[in-house]
């Protein structure tokens, strides 16, 4: 008989922070989920005080500013949660989730703002120590949430082989039992709660995503409790009359929040632009920790919910991001 153990080539020297536990993952959906079609529209308030609690994994997408769950981000900061560790695929919801001091530990990728430049609160965060961060690429951690997804602790790709992206991840390159060949394993990442905000959702969380869907598929099904946020409530007839388009059926759905321009200042496909000039303040005051910290005051602290900070931003200005929209 020959050697029956798998042979580990290489490992990243990156933490595992999020333990691929698939076995109780599985358990917990089928003991914990619920099957029946009840309504679970509430506000972020709600939402965030009975789904997230202190030292959750939590995750949120889309990458960059588009499709942010902002209005429930900034709900967690309202409230408090601590010691969160995060799959770091945002980028506002980042910088306000770290900005606060709720993070200890972050799976990363790509962060951000594009031609605006990188992020002064993440680059403070990493310079100083105050949170652990582990590399992976954007493909990768996609990948982890698929792997959840289909209940299996690890996923075999050929990606990252080779790379400081490998040598600073979880990962291990192990030699193929079937053909020798090198892959790069990646495991599987099991959030306790995960965050997405959608175009459309009915009153049971089944949702609609236009446009890019990014990771919402994998995500959903990888997330223990599912927060959606939504800018429309439409009804269930209108999602039955077009059931492909239902990227997340209700019983993935635990709290279906309402939120209009839950994505400001980020972008909304198809409804509204991202507000450039909002953005660039804000990087510009968080440019220093004092600056941080007015900001956080003056846009999440100061303001009780998503009405009252759309109202401080202002119809005038929604509208215009917008109008925007429309006129491409």
């Amino acid at each position: 008989m020959g050697n029956k153990t798998i042979e580990i080539v290489e490992e990243g020297i990156g933490e595992l922070i999020q333990k691929p536990d698939v076995e109780e993952f599985r358990k917990f959906v089928r003991e914990k989920k619920r099957r029946a079609l009840v309504e679970k529209v509430m506000d972020e308030k709600e939402a965030v005080s009975q789904f997230i609690k202190d030292g959750d994994y939590i995750g949120v997408e889309l990458y960059g500013t588009v499709r942010a769950p902002l209005s429930i981000i900034r709900e967690i900061v309202r409230q408090g949660k601590k010691d969160l560790r995060l799959a770091g695929q945002g980028l506002l919801e980042i910088d306000y989730l770290l900005a606060a001091d709720l993070v200890t530990a972050m799976d990363v990728t790509y962060i951000g703002y594009e031609v605006l430049g990188l992020s002064p609160i993440f680059r403070r965060a990493a310079e100083n120590g105050k949170v652990k961060i582990v590399e992976w690429s954007n493909a990768a951690m996609a990948w982890r949430f698929k792997a959840a997804a289909m209940g299996v602790p690890f996923i075999p790709i050929r990606s990252m082989l080779g790379s400081d992206t490998f040598k600073y991840s979880a990962a291990k390159v192990i030699k193929c039992p079937f053909t020798g060949i090198k892959l790069c394993l990646l495991p599987a990442l099991i959030l306790d709660v995960g965050i997405i905000h959608v175009h459309k959702a009915d009153k049971y969380g089944n949702c609609v995503i236009e446009g890019i869907s990014g990771f919402a598929f994998e995500m959903a099904r990888a997330s223990k409790r599912l927060i959606i946020s939504t800018e429309e409530i439409v009804s269930t007839d209108e999602i039955r009359r077009y059931p492909e388009k239902t990227i997340i059926p209700y019983f993935l759905t635990d709290a279906v929040v309402y939120a209009p321009f839950g994505s400001h200042p980020g972008e909304m496909v198809y409804l509204y632009e991202r507000d450039e000039e909002h953005l660039k303040m804000f990087l510009r005051m968080c440019e220093t920790e004092e600056g941080t910290k007015k900001y956080m005051d003056e846009y999440v602290y100061s303001v009780k919910n998503h009405k009252e900070y759309l109202e401080k931003i202002g119809i005038e200005k929604l509208m215009k991001l917008k109008y925007e929209k429309m006129g491409r």
